[in-house]
């Protein structure tokens, strides 16, 4: 009898350190399936991380030169180079007419486009192309009725302007009281366009021609360009013909050149994150620009090649803080050269700023590989233990 309870025990003990050793186990497994749970996440949100986004949308001839981001309905909106037509394009690539206004002269492009967000309009700069007769003018739309608010006629100075055959309506931007700044491409000179639509020549301040252009480079006509505002109350523009960039006061239009470590050659659109980034675009390539004293002189801290055949034009900034050019391919519609029916819409990154990203995902690997060696260790220390007590 005693000899059957002592094997009794002996089995009802080895039975207990099976069933703590088997749930030492489950906790063990716990761990292991959190840490491949871990990997796959970084890993999966790495890759997906260092691939651009890419929108592909097809319309036909649509060559668009301006791109913008409506943040409230969450998508892309596009201009046309003569359809008199504005479009939007979701982020997965469909395409739906947004405005159509066909009271405007036949074939005039929409260049320059941005949403004002505080009082839901849409502005869009038209311009007549040679051999069109000259006609500039800024467009407000509303986008709940998506009717048109008003038409601002722009002009230049009959006196100093003379020597143009045409104004050149190119890029806008607006501020908090619905105030928009138009470029003139031609006469270097910043048109102001209030909400009730009334324009005016803002800003012909003389820095802006004071620098040398090489005249017989391609679109050595093109100067000022892309125009951004920013909410301390100035405004920030490129010149494409010179490269340079501009520090405009939006209070009373005087300006000073942003001392910048190089030129930006054929600087095209702008546009700013809110981490206080500035990404200018032209053909062959993209600029990221920091500034920490209010753009009074800034940082180029690193550049990315674009498609310069597809024909780059203006860069506009997502959801999410991305960063998307759009691939217009304008100057093969502006002289003709074939019909073309896809369009793309690409995001752009920073390798400086990517390879950062990639740091902390390798350092977010190694916490979790830790956390899976401690673990095990801890494990194999708490089998060992239950060991001993079992027997």
């Amino acid at each position: 009898m005693i000899l059957i309870s002592f094997n009794r025990t002996k089995e009802s003990n080895n039975l207990k350190g099976s069933k703590n050793r088997m749930a030492v186990s489950m906790s063990f497994i716990n761990p292991i399936l959190a840490s491949l749970i871990i990997f796959f996440v970084i890993w999966v949100g790495a890759a997906s991380a260092s691939k651009p986004h890419i929108v592909s949308f097809r319309s036909p001839n649509l060559y668009p030169e301006g791109i913008t981001w409506d943040p409230i309905d969450q998508h892309f909106i596009v201009g046309s180079l003569r359809q008199r037509t504005i479009y939007s394009v979701s982020d997965a690539g469909v395409v739906d007419t947004l405005i159509s206004d066909l009271s405007l002269p036949e074939n005039v492009t929409f260049l320059g486009v941005t949403v004002d967000n505080h009082h839901r309009r849409l502005l869009a700069v038209i311009q007549a192309m040679e051999p069109l007769p000259p006609f500039s003018a800024l467009a407000a739309y509303d986008l709940r009725s998506r009717k048109r608010l008003f038409l601002a006629p722009l002009h230049g100075d009959a006196d100093l302007d003379s020597s143009l055959s045409r104004q050149i309506a190119n890029d806008v931007t607006v501020d908090f009281s619905g105030n928009a700044y138009v470029t003139n491409a031609a006469a270097n000179f910043i048109w102001k366009v209030n909400a009730k639509g009334e324009s005016s020549i803002f800003s012909r301040s003389p820095v802006f021609t004071e620098y040398p252009v090489n005249r017989s480079s391609p679109y050595s006509f093109c100067g000022l360009n892309g125009i951004l505002y920013n909410s301390l109350g100035y405004l920030l523009v490129v010149q494409s013909n010179t490269g340079k960039m501009f520090k405009v006061d939006a209070e009373d239009g005087r300006a000073r050149l942003v001392l910048l470590p190089r030129d930006l050659p054929w600087a095209d659109g702008i546009a700013a994150r809110k981490d206080g980034t500035v990404v200018v675009v032209s053909q062959p390539k993209a600029w990221f620009l920091k500034s920490d004293d209010g753009w009074a002189q800034g940082t180029i801290f690193d550049e990315t090649a674009l498609e310069p055949e597809w024909f780059p034009t203006s860069v506009t900034i997502g959801g999410g803080e991305r960063v998307y050019v759009i691939y217009g391919h304008l100057e093969e519609g502006v002289f003709g050269k074939g019909e073309r029916e896809v369009f793309s819409i690409e995001e752009v990154k920073s390798e400086r700023e990517s390879g950062e990203e990639k740091i902390w995902v390798y350092v977010l690997v190694g916490l979790g590989l830790a956390y899976f060696l401690f673990w095990r260790f801890q494990m194999k220390q708490l089998i060992k233990n239950m060991d001993k007590k079992t027997n």
